[in-house]
Order: C-alpha cells, then sequence, then structure tokens
C-alpha cells in the first residue's frame, strides 16, 4: 500500500473518538501527530477519560482553555444529535428546537458553525460497536474506523455489513477494521518478501504464535472485560482475529496490484479449552480466599494483583495500562497527590469483589481486578490452536502452465497458536516455510534462509514505536490518506478502500468468519469446509 504523503492538502481532516479509553487514546495520538488530521471531538462517558484525552489531542493542544461546543460529549448519541443540529445550521435552516445563537450561515452577523467530522474512529466497548457503527452511518456521509472485533457475533457482523452497504451506490463510505497487524512496517515487509519478492518461492506451511503474555491474560482475559464469551466473545475473537487476519491476508487476499480472486481456504478447525484458570488448578493452602488482599498465599503468589499492578508497575512510577484501567484517574492522582494516594485508590479498587449476594448484572457487567485466578468467573480459552487449510486452486488460463497458473494459489496449511503462559507480550513469532527456503520472524526481525545457497538474510525492519511495531500509527495514517482521497481528490470509495485502506469490507467480514467457523469447529470436535460455511452463513450478512 502506498504510505500517506506530507503534502499538504485543501481541507483537514477531522476525526471524533468515540471511547476515550486506551484504544481510542492511542489512535487520538497517532492522528495527532499526522499532518493532515485534527482530533475534532471526543465521546465517553467517563468525564476523566473524556477530558484526559481532549486535554491531550483537542482543545489542550490549542490553548488549554477547556472544550468548546461540539468537543466532548458524554454519549456518541448526543454526538449524532449535535451533528444533525450542527448541519442544518451550516445549511441556514436549524431544526425545531435547536437554537442558533447570532444568527445563520450566511446572514449579517451569522454564526460560526463549527466543523463536522470527517470520520469516526469507534473504541467503546466491543458489544458496542454495531449500535455506534449503525447510528453513524444514519448520519451519512462519516467514515468509519472501527476496532476489531466488529462484533462477537455474526450477526453483528452482519448488520454492520448492511449498514454500510445500505445506500443507493451500495458502500457508500470508507470502512476500516483496527486488524492493525497489516500496517506495521515489519509485517508489510514480510508480506513483500513473500509475495513480491518470492523469497522463498512457494509457500507451502506458515506456523504463527501469538504470546498473549501470562500476567497480561489474567488482566484482560481471567479479571478484565474479556473474560467472558457469553459478555463479549471467544478469545480468539477477542485477542486473535488480529491474527487469523494476518493468515489471510499473507495466504488468502492477492497481492498488491494484482487483479487476482483471492486463494480461500478449503477447510478451518482448531482445538482449545481453558486449561489452567479454574478452581482445580487453587492452590489448597489459598483455602477460601477468593481476592487476592484477603489471600493467605498471596505474598508468595506469582498472580498476586498487588504483586502485577502495584510492584511491577505502579511503585515503578509506571500509571498507563494496565494499571489506569484498574484505575481510572490513577495518572492524575499519581501527579497532584503522590504515589501512596495512587496506591491507596489502586488498593481500593482490588479489594472490591463480589459473593453469592451480588446481582449478575454487576458480577458479569465489569472488571474484578483483585479477583484470585482460580476463583474468577471466566470462562474464554487460555490455550487454543488454528489450523486452516488451502487446495490447489489454479486460475483457468489455457496458456499458462499448471505450474504457472498455480502460482500463489497452491495447496498450503497454516496453523495459529494463541497461548497466555509466555514471557512475552503480544510479540508475536512464527516461521514460513517454502519450496526454496524459510523465513524465522518475530517482533524485531525477519531471517530468510535460502535453500540453494545456504545463506541466511537477516533483516531489521523499521520500529517506529508505538502500538503493534508502528501497525497502530499505519493505519491511522492509511485510514487519514483514504478519506483525504475522498474528500480532497475526487477518488471513489471503492479504489480508496482498496488502494489506501489495503482492505475491502468484504475481506475484513470474511476473515471475522474465519474466526467464527474456527470456535465452531472447537465446540464441535470438527473440521469444517470453508465454502459450504460461507455459502449457509453468507446470506445473513
Amino acid at each position: 500500500m502506498p504510505s500517506a504523503s506530507n503534502t499538504a492538502t485543501p481541507s483537514p481532516i477531522n476525526i471524533a473518538i468515540i471511547g476515550a479509553g486506551s484504544r481510542g487514546s492511542a489512535y487520538a495520538s497517532a492522528l495527532s501527530s499526522h499532518p493532515r488530521a485534527r482530533v475534532i471531538a471526543v465521546c465517553d462517558p467517563h468525564a476523566g477519560k473524556r477530558a484526559a484525552l481532549g486535554g491531550a489531542h483537542i482543545w489542550g493542544a490549542r490553548d488549554g482553555s477547556g472544550p468548546r461546543e461540539g468537543e466532548a460529549f458524554a454519549d456518541w448519541r448526543e454526538w449524532v444529535a449535535w451533528e444533525r443540529g450542527r448541519r442544518a445550521r451550516a445549511e441556514g435552516a436549524a431544526p425545531k428546537g435547536v437554537e442558533v445563537a447570532g444568527g445563520r450561515e450566511g446572514g449579517e452577523g451569522a454564526e460560526v458553525v463549527p466543523p463536522g467530522a470527517d470520520a469516526v474512529v469507534v473504541a467503546v466497548l466491543d458489544e458496542l460497536h454495531v449500535e455506534v457503527v449503525e447510528g453513524v452511518s444514519g448520519l451519512g456521509g462519516v467514515h468509519v474506523l472501527c476496532e476489531k472485533p466488529v462484533d462477537g457475533s455474526w450477526e453483528g457482523c452482519g448488520r454492520v455489513w448492511r449498514a454500510l452497504t445500505s445506500g443507493p451506490k451500495g458502500q457508500d463510505v470508507l470502512f476500516g477494521v483496527c486488524h492493525v497487524l497489516r500496517y506495521s512496517p515489519h509485517n508489510r515487509m514480510l508480506r513483500e518478501l513473500v509475495l513480491g519478492r518470492d523469497a522463498v518461492g512457494e509457500v507451502l506451511s506458515v506456523e504463527h504464535t501469538e504470546p498473549v503474555g501470562w500476567w497480561h491474560f489474567s488482566h484482560s482475559y481471567v479479571r478484565g472485560n474479556w473474560r467472558r464469551e457469553a459478555s463479549t466473545a471467544p478469545t480468539l475473537l477477542t485477542k486473535s482475529c488480529h491474527d487469523i487476519d494476518f493468515l489471510m491476508w499473507m495466504l488468502c487476499s492477492p497481492p498488491p496490484g494484482s487483479d487476482r480472486p483471492p486463494h480461500l481456504p478449503a477447510y478451518v478447525t482448531s482445538t482449545g479449552s481453558l486449561k489452567f484458570f479454574k478452581k482445580s488448578r487453587k492452590p489448597a493452602d489459598a483455602g477460601d480466599a477468593t481476592n487476592c488482599l484477603s489471600c493467605p498465599i498471596e505474598h508468595g503468589c506469582m498472580w498476586s494483583a498487588k504483586k502485577i499492578y502495584l510492584e511491577r508497575h505502579l511503585l515503578k512510577g509506571i500509571t498507563g495500562w494496565p494499571v489506569k484501567i484498574v484505575e481510572p484517574d490513577v495518572e492524575d492522582i499519581f501527579r497532584d497527590q503522590g504515589r501512596d494516594a495512587a496506591m491507596k485508590h489502586v488498593l481500593g479498587k482490588l479489594r472490591e469483589d463480589y459473593g453469592d449476594e451480588t446481582a449478575e448484572t454487576e458480577r458479569y457487567g465489569r472488571p474484578w481486578f483483585g479477583r484470585c485466578v482460580w476463583e474468577a468467573d471466566n470462562d474464554v480459552c487460555d490455550d487454543q490452536t488454528v489450523t486452516i487449510t488451502w487446495e490447489d486452486d489454479p486460475l483457468p488460463n489455457s496458456d499458462r502452465s499448471l505450474a504457472d497458473a498455480l502460482k500463489g494459489r497452491g495447496a498450503k496449511t497454516a496453523t495459529m497458536h494463541m497461548v497466555a503462559f509466555t514471557e512475552k507480550i503480544c510479540e508475536r513469532r512464527g516461521v514460513i516455510y517454502g519450496t526454496e527456503g524459510e523465513i524465522s520472524y518475530d517482533s524485531a526481525t525477519i531471517k530468510v534462509h535460502n535453500f540453494a545457497t545456504g545463506e541466511t538474510e537477516i533483516h531489521h525492519p523499521a520500529q517506529p514505536g508505538g502500538g503493534h511495531g508502528g501497525g497502530d500509527a499505519g493505519l491511522i495514517y492509511q485510514f487519514v490518506a483514504a478519506v483525504d482521497a475522498v474528500k480532497n481528490q475526487g477518488m471513489s470509495i471503492d479504489e480508496a478502500q482498496k488502494v489506501h485502506i489495503g482492505c475491502t469490507l468484504e475481506e475484513a467480514i470474511r476473515s471475522h468468519g474465519v474466526v467464527f467457523a474456527a470456535e465452531e469447529a472447537r465446540r464441535q470436535r470438527r473440521v469444517v469446509e470453508w465454502a459450504s460455511w460461507w455459502r449457509d452463513h453468507v446470506g445473513l450478512l
């Protein structure tokens, strides 16, 4: 994909952030460093998160005087209603109930109407994605970048598909999913080596591992928001849809500039389970304790919430993730009141617990970061493997040999292993086996070994910093480039989607489909035939 240019354009790209948590803040930071983008609004029910993002990237970047009209909202619906009114004011015809101070645009003494958003970044909780995308799409003309996954259900993915393709021209706005692994310099180089330079010949097999990280898994998937399938979705979707999309991008999507159809999988299967974080694994000496702060073996337990959040982070001056997830105001408390006050607040959060008398809505509706990891109500897999199999699928062309027709479309297999119990945190690694060599990769290096020469070439891709090895910033730059191409350069939605975002709506939904098919295979202990699965499910989109 072409990178965004720094050339000035006729008008900036205005972005509203819906959801000011860690992901929304990461994208706001990337947008603030972009020469053509402006964050103009933030929507979040938490006043502290709203103020922190706005202070860093909206009004604080301006003069620090606080939010102006149209810059801060407690709910995304408020922003949608405000934007409808803003548009009417800009057209000089305010609807009933909307006050227009200082006259209407175009007349003497007309008001200056605040700018509208060209696009939104949807970074709310996963289960809210669908309603936000549907609500924003109702405005018309606002492009959407949505955090992954699109939704925890296939039905929800279908609702998003319909919301984005119901216009008179089909897809009337750009849509990006934050599958950020596609956009890091490391993975773009890896794909170029494999597909562009044929560095290992024809790919026959890929082994890819996502090491979640031992304490990271306990934070997010045992104690945190993503611990229960019924409340969110399986780990394969909430954590590893990045990785399934990465494999589909490498092995299914056509190379850049190619008009070939995708090489679709033949079969999908998966095995996995919750192996460790369950009551049967609880040490006997822990007794009946359900919270780390009242546990008799807390001082010697590696899963102690005090050790993870205080000793590993807060006592070292680290107030960002994951500590700010436990106590959203910890950064302000640490700065204004000191470390001891911050520790007191965090410990207060860690002491919170639930019992049999706790209402299910409260118990399941929030995280419990001080909860014993063997007494939590989690049920998602902590270890899972997915196998995707392709068969020979030559393009019909009588003028080409079978070997040429199979180039990039031969039989191959990919495995993805998601595992909780690792030293590394989300630093992916893997091996790509080809007919002429093999590539091994981690998050820092790519090693290409050539069978014929016996030589190994080591690449060190750029490490620009930021989330996901520069993938967050890379995604933002490509999304802004796409919006700019449509807004200022007259490019069509379809072309900008392909050229700049580099992923069509169908591709994004297809990679989600592979996840759902893999989960179906895991639960039913069977192999899923992809073509029939897609045929049976695509009608629900």
